[in-house]
């Protein structure tokens, strides 16, 4: 909604600014020259990625319209959780959890927490590094390496879609000159015209390059930034996850476990320590 919101503004500033100045609005719709930049940025666009980046980076298009799923309610969900599963590895040993880490979706202490377990990258990495601590071949500072670089790993990968939105706005201004340039042959072909006809002419080719800087930093340049800060966002998870682990593995009670995590999400969408205990409770 957002998104909408904010191509809103930008369309009704710039082309309401213009009509009050006096400009005809009619004499900006020129779809050949959006056919030249979209068309040339959009081809550019699958020269410079390979595969994966490409379908990542459709992949991801949809989520950009889409409200953040990771919010203090999802934070809350995850740390009942592990409260709950740390819970019962202090009350009956690491091996009472391997049919939960096993098996999630038919876990009955998973089951109670549909969105976590709706968020399969989420699942996976919990359960992997819970397997990981049933299995006791690993001490808690080589779990940390490996979570780091499993983190990073996630991180670089999430970031991809930002990169090539990024790259494809940065190429838009460039292709808007390159429509301009040949709409200033197209005029110097015409230069034996009426000189009305060609004042015409020349403004029709100024409009690519307005078009391609209108396009790359009121358009496209925005949907990199809010990408980017989506994959900031689905990395905060892990940090959660790994953070109370440690506590855990460290001997940590599971409540201070928790505690630890708490501490890692931004201010923002941190619940506070009454308020988190309240939803283990109740989630108990």
């Amino acid at each position: 909604m957002l998104v909408i919101i904010g191509y809103v503004v930008v369309m009704a500033s710039i082309f309401g600014g213009y009509a009050l100045a006096g400009g005809h609005l009619g004499g900006l719709f020129q779809p050949l020259e959006l056919l030249m930049i979209g068309g040339g940025a959009g081809g550019a666009f699958f020269v410079g990625n390979n595969g994966k980046a490409i379908k990542a980076t459709l992949k991801a298009f949809p989520t950009i319209f889409k409200g953040s799923k990771y919010n203090k309610e999802s934070y809350m969900e995850l740390m009942a959780l592990l409260y709950e599963l740390l819970g019962k590895v202090r009350k009956e040993g690491l091996m009472s959890i391997e049919g939960d880490v096993e098996n999630p979706g038919e876990s009955p202490i998973f089951t109670k927490y549909p969105k976590i377990v709706a968020d399969h990258h989420v699942v996976e990495f919990l359960t992997d590094y819970l397997r990981i601590m049933v299995s006791g071949n690993l001490n808690a500072m080589e779990i940390e390496n490996l979570m780091d670089v499993e983190i990073e790993t996630h991180h670089h990968e999430a970031m991809v879609p930002s990169h090539c939105i990024a790259k494809l706005g940065d190429g838009m201004p460039a292709f808007g000159i390159v429509a301009a340039v040949m709409g200033v042959v197209h005029t110097m072909e015409s230069v034996g015209m009426p000189p009305a006809e060609l004042g015409i002419l020349i403004a029709h080719a100024l409009v690519g390059t307005f078009l391609g800087i209108l396009l790359a930093y009121g358009f496209v340049g925005p949907l990199a930034s809010l990408l980017e800060q989506k994959a900031e966002e689905s990395s905060k998870m892990f940090q959660t996850i790994k953070v109370a682990l440690l506590a855990n593995l460290n001997g940590y009670a599971p409540a201070m476990a928790v505690e630890f995590g708490r501490k890692a999400l931004n201010s923002t969408e941190r619940p506070g320590f009454a308020e988190l205990e309240e939803h283990v409770k109740q989630k108990r």
